[in-house]
């Protein structure tokens, strides 16, 4: 078995029987792989319902105490695995039967590849993309590739889509590129930990990819409840601040400000109007505590001299991307 796929899980009763059902049928159809499902403490009937699932010899449950988040569920996870691969999956996804199969032959293609995304689509409404990898601005925002576009647009793709990063929630990786950078920064707890562990692999010379051919039905916001709400909100505007000091050099830092400042002063308006303005800027003060205390400074991506080039192609990309959020 070339890859475990690892399903983190908090009171998902309601979606872990479709998932875990597409994925026993794809097992059936195009070969073998193991499942992890790693329970964060869940309160509802989930942990029953997988070790039902476990009577089948390739499927297995990691149970935590409480809830530690998706970064260190999902470590947890990676840790008790063997495999080369290592497929993230959200407990609200429905996979195709070719799904897992697609993903590693696409991340076996390249040698510099890091990670594969999938083609997410709209459970409510398939014809439509939930997600087709991240991609990451000088503006300090992380986007999803053609949210909201029509997936006709890629029935008649052929190979890999260039992208910043994978969205954790239905992405393979290379275990051996984890060795090297480093697992998901539990730091995050939930949010832009994903663009995080991809931008690390970006500054260590590796690659991330978007296959069409591997496709899943995702529900959305299966963990938070909702597209916004405080917890949320909270988390990933401080994580955004986070992001930005652990792969930025100072340097890098001072060039983006007047980007930087223009992409939060968007954001701070955004939320407010929706009537989360003080979280978002609470959430944004929290993120520069966070920076500044040990356990950030720890985390900071230090290359140094020899890793200047990389630095310059990372900030062009960001000055792209930009564009790219407004015209894709």
């Amino acid at each position: 078995m070339k890859t475990t796929v690892i399903i983190p899980n908090y009171n998902g009763i309601d979606f872990l029987a479709p998932c875990l059902d597409s994925l026993i049928k794809a097992y059936e159809a195009k070969g073998a792989f193991k499942i992890i499902v790693v329970d964060n403490g869940s309160k509802d009937e989930s942990v029953n319902l997988v070790k039902k699932y476990c009577e089948h010899d390739f499927i297995s449950l990691i149970e935590l105490k409480e809830n530690t988040g998706f970064s260190y569920a999902v470590n947890r996870g990676i840790e008790a695995s063997d495999t080369e691969y290592i497929l993230l999956l959200n407990n609200d996804v429905v996979v195709d039967e070719n799904f897992v199969s697609e993903l590693e032959a696409a991340i076996s293609s390249d040698d510099k590849l890091f990670s594969v995304n999938s083609l997410m689509r709209q459970m409510k409404d398939t014809a439509l993309v939930d997600g087709f990898g991240d991609h990451y601005c000088a503006l300090g925002w992380a986007y999803a590739a053609y949210k909201g576009k029509a997936t006709s647009r890629f029935a008649s793709q052929k190979g890999l889509k260039s992208i910043f990063s994978s969205c954790g929630g239905a992405s393979i990786y290379k275990r051996a590129v984890f060795d090297m950078i480093g697992l998901f920064d539990e730091e995050h707890f939930a949010y832009l930990e994903d663009v995080d562990v991809g931008y690390r692999a970006v500054l260590h010379g590796y690659k991330n990819a978007a296959c069409a051919s591997a496709v899943c039905d995702h529900a959305g916001s299966g963990y938070s409840g909702s597209r916004y709400n405080e917890f949320k909100i909270d988390l990933a505007s401080r994580n955004s601040i986070y992001i930005i000091y652990k792969n930025m050099p100072l340097i890098q830092i001072i060039i983006n400000l007047p980007f930087l400042f223009a992409g939060f002063f968007v954001k701070t308006v955004f939320f407010a109007l929706k009537g989360y303005g003080m979280v978002y800027l609470k959430g944004l003060a929290k993120g520069f505590k966070l920076s500044a205390s040990d356990k950030g400074r720890a985390h900071k991506v230090r290359l140094g001299i020899k890793g200047f080039l990389r630095y310059v192609c990372v900030e062009l990309i960001l000055i792209l991307n930009i564009f790219r959020r407004f015209v894709v």
